[in-house]
């Protein structure tokens, strides 16, 4: 409310002033992040195990589902540490909700040990593959829409630094609506055809990791 004039102008309540955003410093939230990341990462190879019966041979080669599931979510990780690394490089300061954001991202990598478990213990039981191909599926989706979604919010909120000369503005977003349209697809054959899904998702990680583009550019260079 207005409480008076001065000079013919309304002179503001200090109630009616609005309160500057808070602006919070980034390096404890990129150190923490990157615990989460390595914790998670590491984690994963505790699933990698060897079961009896047979000849100490016959149990390493029967472990393979154990090695598909590992490679994929070890590339998922990485893919999603990458994202978030030059999301946070590009960060000028966060804000309360940008954190928060960013607690859910590391709440769903820190959970993915769990499904890549299940994935490596059902890939040869068909009455369970299913289910747990299908749970996998969605987590390795969670990882990539909230990574996403974080860097929009980074980009709609003015959180990132001016790019510099010559350097290009953060582009998450171009590689979001096929990356969740290959997933989705993956998901639903995986009702069907597990394998298949899995190796879906391994293709998957693997485009979201490789930089084809600058891979071509050496390429070319060296031809």
């Amino acid at each position: 409310m207005a409480t008076g004039h001065e000079g013919g102008n309304i002179v503001p309540a200090a109630g009616d002033t609005q309160r500057p955003r808070r602006v919070l410093g980034k390096g404890r939230m990129e150190a923490f992040s990157d615990g989460v990341f390595a914790i998670a990462i590491t984690l994963l190879v505790l699933d990698v195990a060897v079961h009896p019966p047979g000849t100490p041979l016959e149990q390493v080669l029967h472990a393979w589902p154990a090695y598909v599931a590992y490679v994929v979510s070890f590339l998922t990780i990485g893919a999603a540490w990458l994202a978030h690394t030059t999301l946070t490089d590009r960060l000028a300061h966060s804000d309360s909700i940008f954190l928060r954001l960013n607690l859910l991202l590391l709440l769903v990598v820190a959970f993915l040990p769990f499904p890549t478990r299940l994935v490596a213990d059902a890939l040869q039981h068909t009455d369970a593959e299913r289910v747990a191909v299908t749970f996998y599926g969605l987590t390795l989706l969670a990882i990539r829409v909230l990574g996403s979604g974080l860097a929009e919010y980074a980009r709609r909120e003015h959180l990132y630094s001016p790019p510099g000369e010559g350097e290009e503005p953060p582009g998450e977003q171009r590689r979001l609506l096929p990356v969740v349209t290959g997933y989705v697809i993956a998901i639903i054959i995986g009702l069907l055809l597990p394998g298949v899904a899995v190796a879906l998702y391994f293709g998957i990680a693997i485009y979201l990791v490789v930089p084809f583009r600058e891979v071509a550019r050496l390429l070319f260079r060296r031809s």
